[in-house]
């Protein structure tokens, strides 16, 4: 089974935080809130936790996986940006979106989008979230808590620990998670492209 941490959402137990960080250093698949939904997580290099991901979610080869970050400074480490790239995300990072960049040679090609060479990128706007990335020294290679044939993310920690109690190796509870996942938008063009529109406002990537 997996270890079950009742972490406050708002004051994080730094005790707590590094369990949960012990577990993603033994190559390990964590639940986690990111200020959205609540998403699976794992050590960004570390191949067989990500094959877990893929498993557990049904997800086909070319799925965009998402690097959570702790700041631009780490942005800015994984993918190539641009003047205009590194405006728009100044202005909304931490928050509830996910940018699609251009990745670098630091990126593992398994997380890249096998075509485009591309990643997903995201500053969560969680105190949880922001602990383990601060604990853990690195971003965390992400995908939303959504499971096979379900239409909405799992919202319940208890749920999810009873569900998932043999298939991940953590799962943090720090309150009902939502059900609106980030909103995307791929920065690796010419121009802002909205790909999904969930929580924050896409309005002002358009135009």
């Amino acid at each position: 089974m997996s270890q079950y941490f009742e972490i406050h959402p708002q004051t994080p137990q730094p005790r707590l935080i590094r369990r949960a960080v012990e577990r993603l250093r033994d190559g390990g698949v964590i639940v986690y809130p990111t200020g959205t939904t609540y998403a699976l997580g794992c050590v960004m290099g570390e191949k067989a936790a990500i094959d877990r991901i893929r498993e557990l979610r049904g997800l086909e080869a070319r799925h965009h996986f998402t690097l959570a970050c702790r700041d631009l400074s780490d942005i800015g480490s994984y993918t190539r940006l641009d003047n205009t790239a590194f405006r728009l995300l100044k202005a909304h990072v931490p928050g509830p979106y996910t940018f699609v960049l251009r990745a670098t040679a630091e990126v593992p090609r398994r997380v890249q989008h096998t075509r485009r060479k591309t990643i997903g990128i995201r500053v969560p706007d969680h105190p949880v979230a922001q602990a383990l990335l601060e604990a853990l020294g690195e971003p965390l290679t992400t995908s939303t808590l959504l499971l096979p044939d379900e239409t909405d993310p799992m919202t319940d920690p208890v749920d999810m620990r009873e569900r998932l109690g043999r298939q991940v190796d953590a799962v943090i509870d720090a309150g009902p998670g939502g059900l609106v996942p980030s909103t995307v938008v791929d920065l690796s063009g010419e121009r802002p492209e909205v790909l999904r529109r969930g929580a924050g406002d896409a309005h002002v990537f358009e135009g």
